[in-house]
């Protein structure tokens, strides 16, 4: 699927991109040819493959999922310029 000027044009316009008018023959014919290349992938059967889940078999380690507070809440709010009753003061945004 050959790209002509115009469509490269688009496509630039598109993805906000400022292509000068003397580059966009070159870049559609460097489009073109990545294209071509999508399309041969479109000739390999891949009806017997499976799709890939990882490069390596290995397996998770899986934790109970606990809500917690972390446990560290006092050096947390340590760094606090200002804390009350265990929480962050911070100034009012709304009036």
């Amino acid at each position: 699927m050959p790209l002509d000027k115009a469509a490269v044009a688009r496509i630039a316009t598109l993805a906000r991109i400022e292509v000068p008018e003397s580059d966009l023959d070159r870049l559609a014919q460097e489009l073109s040819g990545i294209l071509g290349w999508i399309e041969q992938l479109d000739e390999v059967d891949t009806s017997a493959t499976e799709p890939l889940r990882a490069v390596m078999p290995i397996p998770q380690r899986w934790r109970a999922d606990e809500a917690t507070d972390g446990g560290r809440a006092a050096e947390i709010l340590a760094n606090a310029p200002a804390t009350h009753d265990g929480y962050f003061v911070v100034p009012k945004v709304v009036e």
